[in-house]
């Protein structure tokens, strides 16, 4: 098994920055491929990102449209989510996730039923 933490959650104004991060442990963290997803009160859990075990594939959500970059740091058992020019649209909890999948690419990562291990979330508010 692997255990998720999030951090790095606040408010921030419209336009604003954040970076995201998930720290990792349990099981080596270079085994999985992660993802981040988000969900905002009465609305369905979406997906963001995801990035490959090594960490040379990712894949976006359509909406991230240049806004958000994922990362990881294997030695630090680290994966971040860059967010830049954050819209109040942003407003919601945000999980990290792993799954125990070596592929080279991601793309079939953006469903949260291929992930067997979340984070408990942090909340990101963006005002305007």
């Amino acid at each position: 098994q692997v255990q998720l933490v999030e951090s790095g959650g606040g408010l921030v104004q419209a336009g604003g920055s954040l970076r995201l991060s998930c720290a990792a442990s349990g099981r080596t963290f270079s085994s999985y491929a992660m993802g981040w997803f988000r969900q905002a009160p009465g609305k369905e859990r979406e997906f963001i990102a995801a990035i490959s075990w090594i960490g040379d594939s990712t894949y976006y959500g359509d909406f991230v449209k240049g806004r958000f970059t994922i990362s990881r740091d294997n030695p630090k058992n680290t994966l971040y989510l860059q967010m830049n020019s954050l819209k109040p649209t942003d407003t919601a909890v945000y999980y990290c996730a792993a799954t125990p999948d070596g592929s080279d690419t991601v793309d079939h990562l953006s469903d949260s039923d291929e992930y067997d291990y979340w984070g408990q979330g942090t909340q990101v508010t963006v005002s305007s």
